[in-house]
């Protein structure tokens, strides 16, 4: 059975608000939460970005939930930092988180006037952070020079059991090259095959562990206000690479969105005022093969959206035995992702 969790925006609530939002999701049924790690938001519009890992302690505190993040070592983080504040929390709550270490966002990175490097540097780094990260998480010393230099790092309180390092990716190629080092893989709603294609390319190069997917999705009373609100949110976010990963403000994003329209944010938003059809969907991605749908309400106001799919589509995808593939199949463009491939 699928599991269905809450994703948690910060980017576009307030801390505060976002916690009682995600209690709000456990109480309704809710399975499981995932947040993302910026510094920076997509859209001034969009207003907010609070610091995850605060936020993660509190709310696997206030909660029974499971949590995920998507996060970025090597620049803005040392990966000893990354991987000490990730050990405490899978210690303080073990068995309920996992992190998910990607190549970074210049909109996030810059902020340490560092120049920002090319995919394949980045990507070499990550795999470096990776490696020092999961020595750390061992109770190794750790002293290492290449594109991140650690030296004699130790973490004192390590974890029984390490929290998953979830690899995320929006590309068949980052998924195939993640394959030998995560213990899962997580992306966002694409078309059916490209979905496929990536699943793929992770499971046959022998990635292990679940597949996870972050829906983003529209929802409202009436048509044109779920479309609205798409629009309003989430039309800074429906570039394909290189685009989201190299501007370096909200600024920048609003600038590139001003004119983007309905047609185009349907390419990375499912949009519907109809529940069933949010079913649909979200049924599809499920038989695709994946084990965890994370549902992005793109909206601001959390708790209508929250009541109305637990009461009517959470039951449906507990009990559904297949669906036809996702109707996003026929979307041309790759949408931009927190994933950070």
């Amino acid at each position: 059975m699928v599991t269905v969790g809450f994703h948690a925006s910060h980017e576009q609530i307030s801390p505060g608000q976002l916690l009682q939002d995600v209690q709000h999701a456990e109480r309704a049924g809710f399975d499981a939460a995932m947040c993302s790690d910026h510094i920076e938001p997509w859209s001034a519009r969009q207003g907010h970005s609070g610091f995850a890992w605060s936020w993660l302690g509190a709310a696997l505190a206030t909660t029974g939930l499971r949590f995920g993040v998507v996060t970025a070592p090597g620049q803005r983080y040392h990966p000893a930092i990354i991987a000490h504040a990730s050990a405490t929390l899978a210690g303080m709550f073990p068995g309920r988180f996992w992190f998910a270490p990607g190549s970074g966002e210049n909109m996030n990175e810059h902020i340490t006037g560092d120049a920002w490097p090319a995919k394949d540097i980045r990507q070499r780094r990550l795999e470096e952070c990776v490696d020092v990260i999961r020595r750390l998480h061992r109770g190794e010393e750790v002293t290492h020079r290449g594109l991140v230099t650690v030296e004699q790092a130790r973490i004192w309180d390590v974890p029984d059991s390490p929290p998953p390092l979830i690899a995320p990716a929006i590309s068949v190629d980052t998924a195939r090259r993640a394959a030998a080092w995560a213990d899962g893989l997580v992306t966002v709603n694409q078309p059916a095959d490209k979905l496929r294609d990536m699943l793929a390319a992770y499971r046959d190069n022998g990635g292990q562990g679940k597949a996870v997917l972050q829906v983003h999705l529209s929802w409202a009373s009436r048509q044109e206000q779920a479309a609205a609100i798409a629009v309003d949110q989430w039309r800074t976010n429906t570039f394909a690479p290189p685009v989201p990963w190299d501007l370096p403000t909200a600024g920048h994003f609003d600038g590139v969105g001003e004119h983007v329209g309905e047609e185009q944010v349907r390419t990375s938003v499912n949009v519907s005022a109809s529940l069933e059809q949010h079913v649909d969907w979200l049924a599809g991605y499920a038989e695709l093969g994946f084990d965890e749908l994370y549902l992005h309400f793109v909206g601001q106001e959390q708790a209508p959206f929250i009541d109305a799919f637990a009461a009517d589509v959470l039951p449906h995808l507990r009990t559904s035995g297949g669906a036809p593939e996702p109707q996003l199949a026929a979307a041309a463009a790759e949408p931009s992702s927190e994933a950070r491939a």
